[in-house]
């Protein structure tokens, strides 16, 4: 059975920074790529950030420049370093691996 488990959200001024972490189980997770999607309250799921077996990544391009994805194969864990965070980034944000499987989701914050 596949699990994706986030942990790292929180409430944070703007301006700051937050890194999610998603460990994986039930997959090769060396062989998959990986991602991290986010729901605001009022609009659809939306990508954030990908990245591939071979750690190629890619960014929606709201969040370039501001956040990188990054793998430990040996932790079967994806991460997602969040920098100079906005308000417009308030949204619950899913690890993704394909299945599709998600994870529970962890929310994420961005208010003073």
């Amino acid at each position: 059975q596949v699990q994706l488990a986030e942990s790292g959200g929180g409430l944070v001024q703007p301006g700051g920074s937050l890194r999610l972490s998603c460990v994986a189980s039930g997959i090769v997770f060396s062989e998959k790529h990986m991602g991290w999607y986010r729901q605001p309250l009022t609009t659809e799921r939306e990508l954030v950030a990908f990245i591939g077996s071979d750690g190629v990544t890619k960014y929606g391009d709201s969040v370039k420049g501001r956040f990188t994805i990054s793998r430990d194969n040996s932790k079967n864990t994806v991460y997602l370093q969040m920098n100079d965070l906005k308000p417009e980034d308030t949204a619950v944000y899913y690890c993704y691996s394909p299945g599709p499987h998600w994870g529970q989701g962890t929310q994420v914050t961005v208010s003073s």
